[in-house]
C-alpha cells in the first residue's frame, strides 16, 4: 500500500539513487520527504487500477527543500501487488540503475517507474 512507511522507504531509495547517478546535475541531491496525496481516493485500489499512477509531492535538491511533483507509475508487478493489498516496496528498482526515474530539474517534476 501507499502509506507513510512506503514514502519513507522511497525517500531513502531516491537519496541512494541520486548519489549513484551519472548525471552531475543531480549527483548529490537528497530527498527530504514525500507527501501522500490529499485525498485517500487518490491512493485507492480502483484509482490506481484505472490510472496506473499516483501524483504526489516530494522535496528534493542539494538541500532537499525544493518542491517537486512526483508521478509514481505502476508497472505490471506493482499493479498486481497493489490490487491484492500487498506491499510494493520490492517493486522499486535497484538504486544502482538509473532508468527507473526521470527528473526535470527545470520544471521540478520527477517520474518514478515501479516494476
Amino acid at each position: 500500500m501507499i502509506d507513510k512507511e512506503f514514502c519513507s522507504f522511497l525517500e531513502y531509495k531516491l537519496c541512494h539513487a541520486f548519489s549513484n547517478s551519472v548525471d552531475l546535475k543531480i549527483k548529490g541531491y537528497c530527498c527530504d520527504g514525500i507527501l501522500l496525496p490529499y485525498s485517500d481516493n487518490e491512493i485507492s485500489k480502483k484509482y490506481v487500477d484505472d490510472r496506473h499512477e499516483i501524483v504526489m509531492t516530494t522535496f528534493i535538491g542539494f538541500d532537499g527543500q525544493d518542491r517537486y511533483t512526483l508521478i509514481l507509475k505502476f508497472g505490471n508487478k506493482s499493479l498486481s501487488r497493489y490490487a491484492r493489498g500487498l506491499a510494493i516496496k520490492e517493486c522499486i528498482p535497484s538504486v544502482s540503475e538509473n532508468e527507473w526515474y526521470d527528473i526535470d530539474t527545470l520544471n521540478r517534476f520527477i517520474t518514478i517507474r515501479l516494476l
